[in-house]
């Protein structure tokens, strides 16, 4: 699963932090980490269990705002907040995995769609945890020993969660409940019939991988300060299922591979807003028809 590959890919962003500590360029490369941080944990599912996920983003709104309202309202610090927001939304991954665990392909995907609609429309008609539409603006950065972590490091701190991520990602895969899951995903059927237990695999996935969910989104909002229901919205579930289809699924590499490639487009085609629009529709035609298995597995195909 190249695990060094993933980890130098994982740090290329850094190479951003060269310009000006406070630039955009520096912003961008913060999002760009994060995005990776929240592919890879798409990608245990997508990639490596056969599901598409599309609850990820109201997943990660879940702990960004209980982050926000601990930190702003509670005086909670956010190394404490953080802890609670990904425990939180781990178990809400799981619970509303198991409606929906048992169905196969397109039917999962629907039910996800319907759940992450549902998770949007209680983040707007819940506005004394969100703010409603207004969202919640002014969150404080990450303090240490008193005193908010700017950038660059910030952004290091950053890329050393994703790295991490990555790492016991690529543990976790190694280990029998890897190969389970891998099998699950080649042919469910045949697991059950080797004593495999679908259900719990799929479950302990989808529990680790909201957990990733909910880092990713605590992280984002008090990076970025601000975050809204539609920060966490369907599309956003569409984007990140997209820099895992683009970049490769099912390999370490591929997730941060399209994260890096997608996450800078709207910034680049700021004032062509349509551009970005056709760029990601012509990816997702690509993909299906000529990349199946992404860039890194056209890569990994051209190196051989």
């Amino acid at each position: 699963m190249k695990l060094r590959i993933a980890i130098l890919v994982a740090a290329l962003p850094l190479l951003g932090l060269f310009g000006d500590p406070k630039g955009l360029t520096v912003f961008i490369v913060g999002l760009v980490l994060i995005n990776m941080l929240l592919a890879s944990g798409l990608n245990l599912l997508y990639g490596f269990g056969g599901l598409i996920p599309f609850t990820f983003a109201g997943i990660s709104g879940t702990s960004a705002f209980i982050c926000c309202n601990l930190v702003l309202h509670a005086g909670w610090s956010f190394w404490i907040a953080l802890p609670v927001g990904c425990v939180a939304a781990s178990i809400l991954g799981l619970a509303l995995s198991f409606p929906a665990i048992r169905l196969r392909g397109f039917y999962f995907a629907l039910s996800g769609l319907v759940i992450q609609s549902a998770l949007t429309i209680a983040f707007i008609y819940f506005p004394s945890l969100t703010n409603g539409d207004t969202g919640i603006t002014s969150i404080p950065r990450p303090t240490l020993a008193g005193q908010p972590i700017v950038s660059p490091w910030l952004e290091i701190l950053i890329a050393t969660a994703t790295v991490l991520t990555v790492t016991g990602i690529s543990a976790l895969m190694r280990s029998p409940i890897g190969s389970m899951l891998i099998a699950i995903r080649d042919d469910e059927d045949l697991s059950r019939a080797l004593g495999i237990n679908v259900t719990a695999v799929r479950s302990l996935a989808f529990l680790i991988a909201s957990l990733i969910a909910g880092l990713g989104g605590g992280v984002y909002a008090h990076y970025v300060g601000f975050v809204s229901p539609r920060t966490f919205d369907v599309l956003i579930s569409l984007n990140l299922w997209l820099m895992v289809a683009v970049g490769g699924r099912g390999t370490l590499v591929g997730p941060l591979l399209g994260a890096l490639i997608l996450t800078p487009l709207p910034f680049i085609f700021q004032q062509y807003t349509w551009i970005k629009d056709v760029i990601y529709g012509g990816a997702i035609v690509v993909v299906i028809m000529f990349l199946p298995a992404g860039l890194f597995g056209l890569l990994q195909r051209r190196a051989s």
